[in-house]
């Protein structure tokens, strides 16, 4: 029998290294059901990556730590070993013995590594006194040059500097409630803040399917800012709505709550099975498509399409800090120009009238303002519905929203996205 805690450790070294060594995006190693993860109990899933996305965030200061212990860098397996273990001591607060035992046991049980186990001993114990010490300080980490420069055009040093504090920090568990008059008392039960907006802030992720509420279908994990698009589209009751690229069906199941008709599309059979998942446990219906945007033909026009395009995800880096070690830069064209199809593709599906919800959970104005400037120049309007608790300054002079992750920075930030509703002319 492993000591407590191995198991989920030894995860996050598969993790870590699926992402630093292999260049593999963690959710995808996530969801792999033969990966790192296979056959641990939920709990011991939830601290893997909780360790993993920690170390991802810390990833400069803890190789700062360690490579002025050691004369030599050891093996990679080893390393991670060390980079848990650093984080766990000097970041997460767990008690030295505990992250040193579980280094050592963790290197003994490789065996190629095994013999490294007195190195393993040492370089830990003496991150123990760095903790016991309390005098590191992780700088924010900055995102790669190639990343950052685009970025840094956009918004000027100064918000990028928020951002990446923003980054450094573990995100809060955003919830979506099913039924909004109940959120007050899940607000109690779970002992959350209510944002402004209507979503509900868990103080610290964790083990999500043990929440009171969550077997019975009450919410759903939703960051709030992904939760703002759909209600820029006011009231949706009785409206028929093609939601595409809907996986894993966060703003599905916010129309079908506000009681829209949906069609939900996705290209992925995974991403789609998830979503499917999800409509079960919560109790909510809509038709489920799987097919790609591109070759698909509506049977008849909608009154409203919420397009949340495939892009950058520049947005989602607090969420997924693996993103940086793994896309180094973006590459732009490609992206941009599936962007384009998608909304002509959309609009084609639309009424007279209808509207087209564009979204994206980039903070490059190239995949959000530009695309809703050129469609403004071909006469398309912005229809403005500004949400309750929205505050004006995430809107532009057009009326489309954008959001930051600097945004609320006192409360734990929220993902960066772009927002907007265009009117079909008549």
């Amino acid at each position: 029998m492993s000591a407590p805690g191995l198991a989920a450790r030894q995860a996050a070294v598969s993790l870590l290294t699926g992402v630093l060594a292999d260049q593999k995006i963690l959710s995808e190693l996530v969801d792999d059901p033969a990966g790192a993860l296979k056959g641990l109990q939920p709990s011991e899933r939830a601290r893997a990556q909780s360790i993993t996305n920690g170390v991802l965030r810390n990833l400069d200061a803890l190789d700062g730590v360690i490579n002025g212990l050691v004369k030599k860098a050891p093996p990679l397996r080893v390393i991670q070993i060390l980079r848990v273990a650093a984080w766990e001591m000097l970041v997460d607060g767990v008690p030295s013995h505990a992250a040193v035992d579980a280094a050592v046991n963790g290197v003994k049980a490789a065996r190629k590594v095994a013999f490294l186990s007195g190195l393993t001993n040492a370089v830990s114990r003496k991150i123990a006194t760095l903790a016991g010490e309390g005098t590191f300080f992780a700088e924010p980490q900055v995102m790669p040059k190639e990343l950052r420069k685009p970025m840094l055009a956009a918004w000027g040093n100064t918000a990028l500097q928020l951002i990446e504090q923003v980054h450094a920090l573990e995100p809060p568990l955003d919830l979506s409630i099913k039924e909004p008059m109940n959120v007050a008392a899940i607000a109690r039960q779970l002992e959350a803040e209510l944002l402004p907006t209507g979503s509900l802030r868990l103080a610290r992720r964790g083990q999500v399917s043990a929440l009171e509420g969550f077997d019975q279908g009450r919410f759903w994990v939703q960051d709030a800012a992904a939760a703002l698009p759909v209600k820029l589209l006011g009231d949706v009751k009785g409206l028929r709505v093609l939601d595409l690229c809907a996986a894993p069906g966060g703003k599905t199941m916010q129309l079908i709550a506000a009681g829209a008709q949906v069609t939900a599309l996705d290209s992925s059979e995974g991403r789609m099975k998830r979503l499917k998942e999800n409509l079960k446990r919560t109790g909510l219906h809509a038709e489920t498509i799987t097919a790609n945007v591109l070759n698909w033909k509506a049977e008849a026009p909608y009154d409203a399409i919420v397009l949340d395009a495939p892009c950058s995800a520049t947005g989602t880096i607090r969420r997924h800090p693996d993103l940086p070690h793994v896309r180094k830069g973006v590459e732009l064209k490609p992206l941009l120009t599936l962007q384009a199809r998608m909304i002509a593709r959309a609009f084609g599906w639309l009424k007279p009238e209808g509207r087209l919800l564009y979204c994206t959970c980039s903070l490059l104005p190239a995949e959000g303002e530009a695309h809703v400037e050129k469609l403004l120049s071909k006469g398309f309007a912005v229809d403005v519905v500004r949400p309750d608790g929205a505050e004006d300054h995430w809107f532009n002079e057009t009326g489309a929203m954008r959001l930051r992750p600097d945004y609320w920075a006192e409360r734990g930030g929220m993902d960066g996205f772009f927002a907007a509703v265009l009117k079909k002319p008549a």
